[in-house]
């Protein structure tokens, strides 16, 4: 959700943290499961660029079946990663178990949000209706 990464942005974060266990039902068909494999990578890294952090997320592997006989299951596809402030790929795993190592230059968070400053000129006078669950 992109609130919460704005209010840990604003809080005073360093770098955005999501540890994850999500994946696709093994019955979804393979470009449905790219689609949903690559939404979830651009919403994540999107996170990074919105807020000027290195985004961290690191996903479940393997398969769990469902404790009903009529649902398939879930198949987590991995695909922790490291990005920058900008979204940049600095480290990326596969569908298997691996550790990732990754230096990340916190410094450059400050020089990114200086050049595309996107907390600095928010318009909050604008967001009341964020406050609201829907709007009639």
């Amino acid at each position: 959700y992109p609130e919460a990464a704005r209010l840990m942005a604003l809080s005073g974060a360093e770098l955005l943290l999501y540890p994850t266990a999500i994946g696709w039902d093994p019955g979804d068909e393979t470009a449905e499961r790219e689609r949903q494999r690559e939404a979830w990578l651009t919403v994540q890294r999107g996170h990074a660029v919105a807020n000027g952090l290195p985004v961290l997320s690191c996903n479940r592997i393997g398969f769990e079946a469902a404790p009903r006989a009529d649902d398939h299951g879930i198949q987590f596809w991995g695909s922790s990663f490291v990005c920058g402030p900008q979204g940049e790929w600095l480290a990326r795993a596969g569908d298997s178990a691996e550790t990732l190592i990754c230096n990340v230059d916190l410094q450059r968070s400050e020089q990114v949000r200086r050049i595309w400053p996107f907390l600095r000129d928010r318009r909050i006078d604008a967001y009341a209706d964020l406050l609201r669950r829907f709007i009639d």
